[in-house]
């Protein structure tokens, strides 16, 4: 709690400097103003209510990926609930707001900064990587399936033994 107390002190500091460093000088104001808002989106519900796209031409594969596979999920679960409802308001009504208001949850949530910012390092960070060649990847994994099969015909040959040797004395 204390930690939290200090952080929001921390947030009000660097407002009140903002705020003095941009009446020194007109020309900051634009960067303190967007500091600000930058702040305050990310401090409340209310970025559920913007429309916009945050940075919009970075990260476009992982957050169009993200946003498929959170409304996939979300249209199964309604789904479901259309499936267990009786009446038919809750079989078709309730199921379609939900989803909308999923949809609309999905869209806002992989736009909003931090998740958009982790998604875009992701992005980048899955550029860098080399991956195997199809001959490699076939390679690795028939040892990966063969040392499988190797321990598992080990185990059995344990579990028999001792399956063999402890039901003669019982």
């Amino acid at each position: 709690m204390a930690k939290q107390q200090h952080l929001t002190t921390d947030r009000e500091e660097d407002n009140v400097r903002g705020e003095e460093s941009s009446d020194r000088s007109g020309n900051g104001r634009g960067q303190t103003v967007a500091r600000k808002k930058d702040r305050n989106m990310t401090a409340g519900t209310h970025w559920l209510l913007q429309t916009g796209l945050y940075k919009r031409n970075q990260g476009r594969v992982i957050r169009q990926a993200t946003f498929a596979v959170l409304l996939a999920t979300i249209a199964i679960g309604c789904w479901r609930l259309s499936e267990i409802a009786d009446r038919a308001s809750f079989k078709y009504g309730l199921p379609l707001v939900m989803l909308a208001a999923g949809f609309w949850v999905s869209y806002r949530v992989v736009n909003f900064p931090q998740f958009a910012d982790f998604l875009i390092a992701v992005e980048a960070e899955m550029a860098k990587v080399s991956w195997p060649s199809r001959s490699q990847l076939i390679k690795s994994s028939l040892v990966v399936i063969f040392t499988i099969i190797g321990l598992a015909a080990i185990l059995w040959m344990y579990d028999t033994f001792w399956r063999f040797l402890l039901g003669r004395f019982t």
